[in-house]
């Protein structure tokens, strides 16, 4: 990868890793756009890694939500292990959504199905269409929460299974827990936000698993320019995605999802034609 592929590449990762449209599947379509070689072990690593880079952004934006501590008593009669659940309730919550996360993607990620739906464009498109139609609906079904439901340990994992679902190319991470969210009573809004701070852990989790399989099988891809080549993704991935969050909160309580279910339709539905008719989506060599 080069200076241009990395950078074009880690601006769609920001532009669409808090969107429901599926970040992952766009920097698939990105890098097959721009000739950039797939099966490579770098390139997987690199399109989780720079997702983090985006996901910080998180961090710095809802800083005072995301290190908050509970330093009102607990409930009364609470014993020690309870008292300290109250005070860091914020992070327990997150640790049990994160949960169904790691046993899904640690399985898919050991029987090599993880890998094989990253080289798939076919895979991404069909997730793209289906998505997309469900997201016409969604709005109708679940648009019946309240911002004054609060995440409990229940609604935070079931939130989590939702997110499961996200292993696959096309679906999106975003998408999967804001519907999961808004099925647990949460209004956009407040589903939104936690599918925001959800995915700090299961990105650092995903980014530190593909660190660690990358130093185990080979070291020669970190050559320094790599090294840079991740470092700028991670940077320009945070800047955009810094710029966009805000902006996609207020979209989405306003308007809902028929937009972007709209906008799925139409990426996946080109990309499946051209598939069919034999076109490869490799625009530069």
């Amino acid at each position: 990868m080069d200076w241009i592929q990395t950078i074009i590449i880690a601006i769609v990762e920001g532009l669409t890793e808090f969107l429901p449209v599926s970040s992952t599947g766009h920097m698939i379509i990105t890098q097959n756009l721009l000739g950039v070689k797939q099966g490579d072990a770098f390139v997987h690593a690199f399109t989780f890694i720079i997702q983090f880079g985006a996901i910080l952004s998180v961090v710095c934006l809802y800083w005072k939500r995301f290190f908050h501590i509970d330093h009102t008593p607990a409930p009364e009669g609470s014993n020690a292990f309870q008292k300290l659940i109250h005070k860091f309730r914020f992070y327990w919550l997150l640790f049990i959504g994160v949960l169904p996360a790691v046993v899904i993607g640690l399985l898919a990620k050991k029987s090599g199905l993880l890998d094989w739906l990253l080289d798939s464009v076919l895979v991404v498109a069909i997730m793209l269409v289906l998505g997309g139609i469900f997201m016409l609906f969604c709005d109708k079904w679940f648009n019946k929460g309240s911002d004054a439901v609060k995440v409990n340990e229940k609604k935070a994992f079931n939130i989590g299974l939702y997110q499961c679902i996200s292993v696959i190319p096309g679906v999106s991470r975003s998408m999967a827990t804001i519907v999961g969210g808004m099925t647990q009573g949460l209004s956009r809004k407040k589903a939104a936000e936690f599918s925001f701070f959800l995915a700090v852990p299961t990105m650092a989790g995903a980014t530190l698993l593909d660190l660690l399989d990358l130093f185990k099988e080979d070291t020669s891809w970190a050559t320094s320019h790599n090294i840079t080549m991740l470092i700028l993704g991670c940077v320009v991935a945070f800047i955009v995605a810094l710029l966009a969050m805000k902006w996609f909160v207020n979209f989405l309580t306003k308007y809902g999802f028929k937009a972007f279910g709209v906008y799925r339709i139409i990426v996946g539905g080109i990309i499946i034609i051209m598939l069919l008719m034999g076109q490869s989506l490799v625009m530069v060599d």
